[in-house]
């Protein structure tokens, strides 16, 4: 199983706006200039976008170039929380960057102050039809190499989402948070073996029954991202790491990938231990309208908390 990922909830940046009006600069980074000033990345010349869908998507931005595709989830004013059809759009987004053959590597980051505030609990609590394991990930399995760009907070569902990246770049806006117990709720796409293969059980255990955020700094020294980059860097460091990946052979490359996923994916057994939890969870009924309140006092608790303090 490639790529698999939870429930979700919460908030990513301004910095895929200048990107994605062709404002791509070149930058310096470990190798010297990149190549992703506006000569070679003019990211956002109009173009088909390259997924099955029978409708234009609405929540997701794709441009592909120089075999890297960006997948941008592009729901700012609601932090880019997951509703249904937002849930569709990246399934396809992802599905259309793993079949591509003039695609090698997929960076996926977020529009907006958020990176991703988890799955929508306002269509939730009405109606409950983006409450759904969707097989036990929140797109279908990939194979080529995903690199999260984290541009701002990644919470349950996005950070599962996150989770699901073969790697982490963080923006130092970056947050990252577990609410499932807050609302009510349970991961189903992979939280409760991911997170701990990143960050070691008993922090991942801290995390999901607390609820508490850590920063990108914090993220970095438990091992949950890569590297933490000036904000206005993300984008292109995040680049420059596709592109060196790029220049690998890629059967080799993605090789690799599933060896590594056979040695500390845990297995699909673990994925489907999670999945039956959570239908089980799921089955015994659950109260959409305290999901609903619960929803509004985690909201509540955040701004009550003093700056720099855990929530």
């Amino acid at each position: 199983m490639r790529h698999s990922g939870a429930l979700a909830l919460f908030l990513a940046s301004d910095l895929v706006s200048p990107y994605l009006t062709g404002q791509l600069i070149a930058c310096d980074g470990i190798n010297g200039p990149l190549s992703c000033g506006r000569a070679k990345w003019g990211l956002l010349r109009s173009g088909p976008w390259p997924v099955r869908s029978s409708s234009v998507p609405e929540f997701i931005t794709v441009r592909s170039e120089e075999r890297i595709s960006l997948i941008v989830l592009d729901r700012s004013e609601m932090r880019n929380a997951l509703n249904t059809a937002m849930l569709a759009e990246l399934a396809d987004a992802m599905r259309a960057a793993d079949t591509d053959e003039e695609v090698d590597v997929v960076i996926l980051t977020g529009e907006g102050p958020a990176f991703c505030a988890g799955l929508d609990l306002k269509e939730m609590s009405a109606s409950g039809a983006n409450l759904r394991p969707q097989d036990g990930r929140p797109w279908p399995s990939i194979t080529k190499p995903l690199v999260g760009a984290i541009n701002g907070p990644a919470v349950t569902g996005g950070l599962e989402l996150a989770l699901a990246c073969d790697f982490l770049v963080a923006s130092e806006r970056a947050r990252f948070a577990d609410t499932h117990t807050r609302v009510g709720l349970v991961p189903f796409w992979g939280m409760s073996v991911l997170l701990p293969q990143a960050v070691g059980v008993r922090m991942a255990r801290e995390m999901s029954l607390t609820g508490n955020f850590i920063d990108a700094y914090e993220a970095l020294r438990v091992g949950l991202v890569n590297r933490v980059v000036p904000h206005d860097s993300l984008l292109p460091m995040a680049l420059q790491l596709a592109a060196d990946i790029v220049t690998a052979d890629q059967p080799a490359s993605r090789v690799v990938l599933s060896e590594y996923e056979g040695y500390t994916g845990g297995g699909p057994e673990a994925m489907q231990e999670e999945r039956r939890v959570a239908e089980e969870f799921l089955g015994s009924g659950i109260d959409l309208a305290l999901i609903e309140q619960r929803r509004i006092a985690l909201i509540d608790r955040a701004r009550r908390r003093p700056e720099g303090q855990a929530n």
